[in-house]
């Protein structure tokens, strides 16, 4: 569902580019509202992401646990990535991710909800999908984890109680959250 914004949107004047990274940029924007105040905006131009929901035949959320360094924590996760290979279909790339992080491929896919997690300071959007039908990458084809991958852990929790846990404030990742609770809701 896309909301419209109504009347006129505001009109960008200007960019400014203050920092450019693999992941995101951070800029400013010269906005002109439509009472003609004009005000300076500043944001993250974000490549974007995907997110995995994969339930097994138990009904059992695959969740990661996952160091993340702006928050100094490790925290409850699905399998997630960045929109950073070229041209490649989002489904491809949850595909992708899902292999990457959970050692798993899916017979079965289908869009869950689109997300923008803090819209307020970034443009980032995350698509999160559900896949079932699941299946072991085979050993020799699996992907050599680095960095904050390299520590993280997989964990197989009932649907019911991965809800629990968000309900409870132990989920805080907002793609972890919102993507469990629309599964709970298929």
């Amino acid at each position: 569902m896309t909301t419209e914004v109504e009347g006129a949107a505001p009109e960008v004047l200007s960019t400014v580019e203050h920092f450019h990274g693999r992941m995101f940029d951070v800029v400013t924007d010269q906005v002109k509202f439509a009472d003609g105040e004009v005000a300076n905006r500043d944001y993250m131009k974000h490549v974007g992401a995907v997110g995995v929901v994969a339930l097994d035949e138990e009904n059992r959320v695959l969740l990661l646990r996952q160091y993340r360094h702006p928050v100094r924590q490790v925290l409850w996760e699905l399998p997630a990535g960045l929109i950073d290979v070229p041209g490649e279909p989002l489904e491809a790339a949850a595909a992708r991710e899902l292999a990457e992080e959970a050692d798993l491929v899916a017979a079965e896919w289908a869009q869950l909800i689109d997300i923008h997690p803090s819209p307020g300071c970034s443009d980032e959007r995350i698509r999160v999908f559900v896949a079932r039908g699941l299946s072991a990458v085979p050993d020799d084809e699996r992907h050599v984890r680095t960095a904050e991958e390299a520590g993280l852990t997989t964990h197989w929790v009932p649907l019911a109680e991965a809800v629990a846990m968000g309900l409870r404030g132990e989920i805080t990742n907002g793609a972890c959250l919102a993507g469990v609770l629309a599964a709970a809701q298929l």
